[in-house]
């Protein structure tokens, strides 16, 4: 049994994924058994929760176990996790806080596995951010993607507007206001038939970018429920995007000049869904 105070008006959902890693896990599944309790009172619905209101899980010792992360480094600056697929950013850094103060540097989307760094202070947090804003930071990813590709590598630059309603971007090939650009860069490391296996360096770091940017070159990461193609996603039973965050590398200065020539690599790999 895990109990959280709501701290600010959202829905159940909304909360718990930003607040348990493990009823976000099995969220669903909680609801259907009634062992979700908002003021004592059992809930099988989403809802909306209120500031004070009093949630409560009744997950079991095998649900609380399911890790959210395994620890990839750690010092008196940052630490570097290794993140699972299906544990939202802020759910992990709420974790991570509970024994240590942390502050987030970056995020992985909720489905998106690999590794993510958060800084043990203000100003560790302020120089990582500022060395992502002058790309001092070399972040590689490997995903499955239709295999579309025109070229085996390429270098991409295109433009993007968030639609913070809809929770997506839209991606142009021309500039304009309102419009960040995006530069991209993958290479075709395996082909698999309609799929393969891709490596992408990231150039600018925006909003659910190698998902959007390789869904307008025609070759959308594989599982991708937002920007996917639902017929290769139904073919492979692949519900969640298959990317994984495989390395960070950084070039610093200052006080954390010591982690600079160091790459940090996930274990994880990009993987067909098991069939049952």
């Amino acid at each position: 049994m895990k109990k959280f105070t709501v701290k600010e008006n959202s829905t159940l959902k909304e909360f718990t994924d930003s607040t348990y890693p493990q009823g976000s896990f099995y969220f669903n599944a909680l609801l259907k058994r009634g062992d979700i309790r908002v003021n004592g009172e059992k809930q099988r619905k989403n809802l909306a929760v209120s500031a004070g209101d009093e949630v409560t899980y009744f997950t079991s010792p095998a649900q609380e176990d399911k890790p959210s992360h395994t620890v990839i480094y750690g010092d008196n600056n940052i630490l570097v996790a290794d993140k699972f697929s299906g544990v939202s950013s802020e759910a992990l850094f709420c974790e991570l806080g509970e024994s240590q103060a942390v502050f987030p540097v970056h995020r992985l989307d909720r489905n998106t596995c690999g590794i993510i760094v958060v800084a043990k202070s203000e100003g560790v947090k302020e120089r990582l951010v500022r060395a992502f804003k002058e790309r001092a930071v070399e972040k590689t990813y490997l995903c499955f993607a239709k295999n579309a590709f025109k070229e085996p590598r390429a270098l991409l630059t295109a433009y993007a507007d968030k639609n913070s309603e809809a929770g997506r971007v839209r991606v142009y090939a021309s500039s304009a206001q309102d419009r960040v650009k995006m530069v991209t860069e993958y290479s075709v490391e395996k082909q698999y038939g309609d799929y393969a296996l891709v490596k992408v360096v990231l150039h600018t770091g925006k909003t659910h970018q190698i998902r959007a940017h390789l869904a307008f070159i025609g070759c959308p990461v594989l599982g991708d429920e937002k920007y996917g193609d639902f017929a290769l996603n139904r073919k492979y039973g692949a519900t969640r995007q298959i990317l994984v965050s495989k390395s960070i590398a950084f070039q610093l200065d200052g006080e954390v000049a010591y982690l600079s020539g160091k790459t940090f690599t996930s274990n994880f790999f990009p993987a067909l869904p098991q069939k049952n």
